[in-house]
């Protein structure tokens, strides 16, 4: 696999974070060696060569080029693709009643992801608005984040390829009105559709949901009970509608459309009429397995597998990985969980190839990424360095096309 065309780095910039290599740059040329690097299927060793922002080219050995970096056996993978995380809402509002500057929560957001090697991800932001009842705490707030994340992109202000993910409430009253409101030029990605009514898929166990309620937003008993009436009624009288209206201006908008926690064989059924190729955290494993049966694939929290169950009382990761059907995992509200996650699935399957598949190149692939999330010649230079302390990943440097970031 050698290019005997790649120009040998002859100088070398010295990088001003001290735990870091000694980084090879010169005219966006970059010799990454003496590493084991992950590919889509094993893992090698060897050096991969990077060129104007793409993977030139990859080469099996022990040799360290001239003026490459000795990476002296860290492991390199393509950088993460996170499809599905709420993490930029914490930003926003950092405790609560408190508001952050938008921009500066999107910055912070941004550099928290390319501290944990996401390279790429899809910014999970709800749309659908409950207007009639002024204790919910679903107001609308997705189409001016996403605004600033696309004027953001444009004035190369992000580290991380951001795309956006709709969240589709069903239970709301504004949700196609909100969905109107974007086209083709915010980058939606994924729209999953997600269905929140109490006493089911997700929240089966009502005292569960009571808890999140609680948790979250310091709900009364009787708030409570308050808001499982208006999302019955919303349910009876949007429901329908609204599934089917998401599904139809996802599609529009060139998104992948994604489910959320299907829970029985019906419900996966109903995905599939939909055309989902996604499926986003199914509660059951009967769910998960249907869902791998008809080619939709299972994305589960890297949460969950962390700790080793849902804390809604669903279905644990670990049973869908150990059925074979557990294809993407998400850091959803822990994004430095990603890289942890994949790494414990390399470990316990004795396959770090087949863990890192499902932060790379499975995710990739499932929206259309086609041209990031493996290490292959002409492919984006996204790529992470780390090594294994105490079996976690510590990561040593973390690069977008070629630039590093992290």
């Amino acid at each position: 696999m050698t290019n005997n065309n790649f120009k040998t780095i002859s100088g070398t910039k010295a990088n001003d974070m001290k735990d870091f290599q000694t980084i090879a740059v010169q005219n966006d040329e970059i010799i990454l060696s003496n590493a084991n690097i992950i590919l889509e299927d094993e893992v090698i060793h060897g050096s991969i060569f990077v060129k104007e922002g793409k993977i030139a080219d990859i080469d099996q050995g022990m040799v360290v080029p001239k003026g490459a970096v000795d990476c002296k056996g860290d492991y390199i993978s393509a950088g993460l693709v996170e499809l599905h995380t709420d993490n930029l809402e914490r930003h926003m509002q950092p405790r609560p009643g408190v508001k952050w500057p938008m921009k500066a929560a999107i910055l912070s957001h941004d550099a928290e992801l390319a501290s944990v090697g996401i390279t790429t991800v899809f910014d999970a932001l709800r749309v659908g608005s409950i207007t009639s009842d002024k204790k919910s705490k679903y107001g609308k707030y997705a189409r001016v984040v996403a605004t600033d994340i696309v004027n953001m992109r444009a004035t190369d202000q992000l580290r991380v390829s951001h795309f956006i993910h709709l969240r589709a409430e069903v239970c709301t009253e504004t949700l196609l009105e909100e969905m109107g409101e974007f086209t083709t030029d915010d980058r939606i990605g994924i729209v999953s559709i997600m269905d929140h009514t109490p006493g089911q898929r997700q929240f089966r166990d009502l005292s569960k949901m009571e808890e999140y309620l609680v948790g979250k937003y310091s709900m009364s008993k009787e708030d409570i009970l308050e808001h499982f009436d208006k999302l019955y009624s919303l349910r009876d009288q949007y429901g329908v509608a609204h599934e089917a209206g998401a599904a139809r201006i996802g599609k529009e908008l060139g998104a992948v459309l994604a489910s959320h926690d299907d829970t029985t064989l019906k419900d996966v059924e109903t995905s599939a009429q939909k055309g989902v190729r996604i499926a986003e955290f199914p509660t059951t494993l009967e769910a998960g397995q249907e869902c791998h049966n008809r080619n939709i694939a299972v994305m589960m929290g890297a949460p969950n597998l962390l700790r080793g169950g849902s804390h809604s009382g669903n279905v644990a990761a670990h049973e869908l990985a150990a059925a074979g059907v557990l294809k993407i995992l998400s850091s959803d509200y822990a994004p430095s969980s990603l890289l942890m996650a994949a790494v414990r699935l390399g470990l316990e399957t004795g396959d770090m190839a087949q863990g890192l598949r499902t932060v790379t190149a499975t995710p990739a692939r499932a929206t259309g990424l086609n041209d990031r999330g493996r290490i292959c010649q002409g492919l984006r230079a996204d790529l992470i360095r780390f090594n294994l302390v105490s079996n976690l990943p510590s990561i040593k440097g973390v690069w977008r096309q070629g630039h590093r970031i992290g």
